[in-house]
């Protein structure tokens, strides 16, 4: 399942449209903090998804008969771009157990580069919803290494992937890959260059967001 979030206009697409432009992005606070909205917006559109239970509740003057969410999910996000989606995501699932993972990608003189995965911290996986977030979905490759690494840990009984803007080839590869994943986009681009960045994108997430990085 693809939904692209910004398919139909929402005031999302407002927050995309910033992320993107140049004008704007010298703002790290409010470029942390549209991130951030992204990841609530599609908390709450997965959230509908999720199954539920009914329950009473005692109010100061009766009984409810509440809808609650069943099982919490599982939040996970790559470092560190993904920590302001994630904050979002955590806005919503604000019960939920977290996970967190160190991948990047390691580039080699010809422009070439493999993921290298330093960090895996996670809870118990095993049937539960896995929420995924990392702003940008580029080639698919840190995306798809990092759920496989999690999946050896514990089988999630449904996996959801959340980021802001997705290109084509990065959803076409998670999609064979893993086919059963749920992607939520802020927006879709269909360029991706040969040094794997996407286009028009809005360049790098983490540098935008955390300040720039020596390059490894």
């Amino acid at each position: 399942m693809l939904i692209n979030l910004s398919q139909d206009y929402s005031i999302l697409c407002d927050w995309v449209a910033e992320l993107r432009d140049i004008s704007v992005q010298t703002d790290r606070m409010r470029f942390r903090r549209n991130l951030e909205r992204i990841g609530e917006i599609a908390g709450y559109e997965i959230s509908r998804t999720l199954a539920f239970e009914e329950v009473e509740i005692q109010t100061p003057l009766g009984i409810s008969n509440s809808k609650v969410l069943k099982n919490q999910p599982v939040l996970a996000t790559i470092l560190r771009a993904g920590l302001p989606l994630h904050q979002g995501l955590l806005n919503v699932f604000d019960k939920a157990d977290n996970a967190f993972i160190s991948a990047y990608r390691k580039h080699d003189r010809d422009g070439s580069f493999e993921i290298s995965m330093t960090y895996v911290t996670h809870p118990e996986l095993e049937n539960r919803v896995l929420i995924i977030s990392d702003p940008m979905l580029a080639t698919g490759s840190s995306m798809v290494k990092t759920i496989q690494e999690l999946r050896g840990e514990g089988n999630p009984a449904e996996i959801h992937v959340v980021t802001a803007i997705a290109c084509t080839v990065g959803i076409e590869y998670l999609r064979r890959a893993l086919p059963t994943c749920k992607i939520w986009c802020g927006a879709i681009d269909d360029e991706l260059t040969a040094k794997g960045y996407i286009v028009p994108g809005l360049g790098d997430a983490g540098d935008l967001s955390f300040g720039n990085k020596i390059q490894l």
